[in-house]
């Protein structure tokens, strides 16, 4: 099964309790388009970062969730991270420190296997 048909099953999974989005995560290079010889180049280039931090999951949003007697009705949209990880394959330490720390904070993380 491709990687992206596991994120979208997941993200449908989880869409019944709340909204679940795909966190992508990295570096890459940003700057004017140009051609040197013929060959595209990035012309002025600078480094730019994506997604939340170092380690967050790959699907981040929330769950909805019922909340105290008085305040029947109302929802409460609670932080969630799922990092997916093939068959076999561990978390980061990164990975792991990410969801401990949403879990510490009341929010849901888990580790997810495909």
């Amino acid at each position: 099964m491709k990687e992206q048909t596991c994120y979208n099953r997941l993200c449908a999974a989880h869409a019944t309790q709340g909204r679940i989005f795909r966190n992508n995560t990295g570096k890459a290079y940003q700057g004017k388009k140009g051609l040197v010889g013929g060959v595209p180049v990035i012309l002025n280039p600078r480094q730019v970062t994506f997604g939340l931090c170092v380690g967050s999951s790959d699907l981040i949003g929330w769950t909805e969730v019922e909340i105290t007697p008085e305040m029947v009705g109302q929802k409460l949209a609670v932080f969630t991270a799922v990092e997916v990880k093939l068959k076999g394959k561990k978390p980061s330490k990164e990975q792991k420190q990410f969801i401990k720390i949403v879990n510490d904070a009341g929010g849901i993380a888990k580790v997810e296997e495909v």
